[in-house]
């Protein structure tokens, strides 16, 4: 899924891994259930469509890159609750 991408800071190409400082332009969004720690997980939806994922922790670490389909697919799945059994107690 490597394209190129122009946040107004030059064109850089994007792809899964890549530095999430790279993707400038972008507005990272969290949780507003997340702490104040920093221990989250960040989104930006990318020019393309796409939707960027990164550690808030490591806010230049890498960036994980997917379509629109399958962050929708994902939601969805949050919302129907198959990813409970990763946080139950």
């Amino acid at each position: 899924m490597d394209h190129d991408v122009d946040g107004g800071y030059g064109e850089c190409d994007v792809y899964n891994g890549m530095a999430a400082t790279l993707l400038r332009g972008v507005t990272w969004q969290k949780s507003r259930h997340s702490n104040s720690q920093g221990s989250c997980v960040e989104f930006a939806r990318l020019p393309g469509g796409e939707v960027a994922v990164r550690n808030s922790r490591f806010p230049e670490g890498p960036a994980l890159v997917y379509t629109r389909a399958e962050i929708e697919a994902m939601l969805l799945g949050v919302k129907d609750g198959e990813f409970d059994h990763l946080v139950a107690g």
